[in-house]
């Protein structure tokens, strides 16, 4: 393996390049400069694991390097939980989190809920159009959708929505989340009060006396 240009940088680019890509657009997705991922990507074209073409670039999948780190991010990446919500920017595609990913978000990562490494489902929502792609890209990281049990995407298709943003995380509306969090009351009571407390919300939730006083 070309070990000298084996660097985060490379990685991301190897990860979120498609079968036709182009410089400009795997710029954009990385958030990094086009003159940074020109640099690292010509280092790749160099070794084979792209051909320019008239049209951009098209990835080289039986170059050894190609395949080689692919492995290596499937073998260490495929049960991290965080690698699996850092992904999805790279893709390309439209989504958002949604139910108890989106609870989390709005309470600060206050509240979690019925999950562990064993059983960890990434609740998002997915515009149908980009289903293909979104597939495409768990089959080549190894990522799992809709799984029994492991760390998997729970995926909800539609053909569109809204989506709001929170730290720069796509993420369900704040009313769409809390009616699903009334929806769910029994589970997200204490979600609520937080809801309550952070966005001045009047739901007349008292949780934290209740047990207090239980106690």
């Amino acid at each position: 393996m070309e070990i000298n240009i084996l660097n985060p940088y490379v990685m991301r680019i190897l990860i979120c390049a498609r079968r036709e890509d182009s410089i400009n657009s795997i710029s954009k997705r990385m958030g990094l400069s086009y003159g940074w991922t020109y640099n690292w990507i010509k280092k790749l074209v160099d070794i084979g694991t792209f051909k320019v073409t008239k049209t951009g670039l098209l990835s080289q999948e039986n170059n050894e390097f190609y395949i080689r780190v692919l492995d290596f991010i499937k073998e260490n990446f495929k049960n991290d939980i965080s690698f699996h919500y850092s992904m999805l920017s790279l893709f390309g595609i439209k989504y958002c989190f949604t139910k108890t990913d989106a609870v989390v978000i709005w309470t600060n990562g206050g509240y979690n809920i019925s999950r562990y490494r064993g059983y960890y489902p990434i609740f998002i929502k997915i515009k149908k159009s980009d289903n293909s792609l979104f597939e495409w890209y768990c089959k080549k990281l190894g990522l799992h959708i809709n799984s029994d049990g492991g760390v998997f995407y729970s995926v909800e298709l539609l053909e569109d929505f809204d989506v709001s943003y929170k730290k720069g995380i796509p993420v369900d509306t704040l009313d769409l989340t809390i009616a699903f969090m009334k929806k769910n009351i029994y589970n997200f009571e204490p979600a609520l009060e937080m809801i309550q407390d952070i966005y001045g919300k009047k739901f007349g939730i008292k949780y934290k006396e209740v047990v207090t006083n239980v106690l």
